[in-house]
């Protein structure tokens, strides 16, 4: 049985060694324990106590192997991004240039550097210990964020963004970071993205604010543009899955897509519904990710499991489902479909 939680500081260890594993670009999630700990540190301060509008905070969650006394996952959400530190991205747009008098026009594209200031909120860091993928817990440590996000609505942005990682090698080669960022920054790929991790200063301080002409750009690069790593790709039909939509951004510096969707409108915010636990007992029901309603936000849990509804708006859930989420008869659920058209 696996469940997703609030990450704890003891988790730091196990999160560090999930790190380690991980591919190049995984940009939230470095193999850096001092980096890591303060992440910690700044989502048990938003967990404590949940705000009343968006203003960055950072929420970390783990998916732990309950046999096996493990952490085998991790994914965060950011409540808004921007702010004092901006949230850069290149707008990927058509540029027309004319001459009336020859008669001639052209369409090219151009990637235009955008500084967001008063931004979206943000999931990401999501990943999942090799072992554990083709199981569907990936899906629920994705989803269950949204769940999240729907029982404290108040303190998300509107929209949420997720940057998807972009086309690297194993060796943490970018062709599009070949082609643009290392012209101007003068270092590789993963140095680059470990340093906007501590700090995003530079990136306005040497990036040009004009736009690229994509055109100019090796085939290699162009190719990139919009694409996402293959390991990326099961995360990506999720999102989709959920109603997220190419945004017309990319990342700067591996130029992965940026996509979007109203928080409203994510299919399992919208579908979610709470509901009072009626009874323990063997439910006859779609399975769904469920989630506790807590009054400390800090004692979040999530988890997959059958839900049947009974008459009024009451639903039954199994003993084992109830025990991992901690709750009882009386206490009340947020749930929604696992997967799409299920329930």
């Amino acid at each position: 049985m696996v469940v997703v939680r609030p990450a704890a500081l003891e988790d730091l260890e196990q999160i560090a060694c999930l790190a380690g594993l991980a591919d190049f670009g995984l940009t939230t999630l470095p193999p850096d324990r001092e980096i890591l700990r303060r992440r910690l540190l700044q989502a048990r301060h938003s967990f404590a106590s949940i705000a009343e509008r968006p203003g960055g905070e950072t929420y970390f969650f783990v998916l732990e192997d309950l046999d096996a006394g493990r952490i085998v996952g991790t994914s965060g959400i950011v409540s808004k991004v921007g702010g004092f530190e901006p949230f850069y991205m290149y707008q990927l747009k058509a540029m027309v240039r004319e001459s009336p008098a020859l008669g001639v026009g052209r369409e090219r594209q151009g990637l235009h550097l955008i500084a967001e200031h008063d931004g979206p909120c943000e999931i990401g860091t999501l990943f999942l210990a090799p072992e554990h993928r083709g199981t569907g817990h990936g899906r629920l440590l994705s989803r269950s964020r949204f769940l999240f996000m729907a029982e404290y609505r108040q303190a998300f942005a509107p929209s949420v963004i997720a940057e998807m990682r972009g086309v690297i090698d194993a060796q943490g080669h970018s062709p599009f970071w070949e082609a643009v960022g290392r012209h101007f920054f003068g270092m590789d790929f993963p140095r680059a993205d470990r340093l906007s991790v501590q700090d995003k200063k530079f990136i306005a301080e040497l990036l040009p604010a004009y736009p690229v002409y994509v055109p100019l750009l090796p085939a290699q690069a162009q190719a990139a543009i919009g694409q996402v790593h293959e390991r990326t790709r099961p995360a990506l039909k999720i999102l989709r899955e959920e109603g997220f939509q190419f945004s017309g951004m990319v990342d700067i510096f591996d130029a992965g897509p940026i996509v979007t969707c109203p928080v409203d409108q994510v299919r399992t915010v919208k579908e979610s519904a709470r509901a009072l636990v009626e009874e323990l007992c063997i439910p006859r029901g779609p399975e769904c990710i469920i989630a506790n309603t807590p009054d400390c936000p800090q004692d979040f849990r999530a988890c997959s499991g059958a839900i049947e509804r009974r008459e009024g708006r009451g639903v039954c859930i199994a003993p084992g489902t109830a025990a991992v989420l901690g709750v009882k008869a009386g206490d009340r659920v947020r749930f929604a479909p696992l997967r799409p058209g299920s329930g």
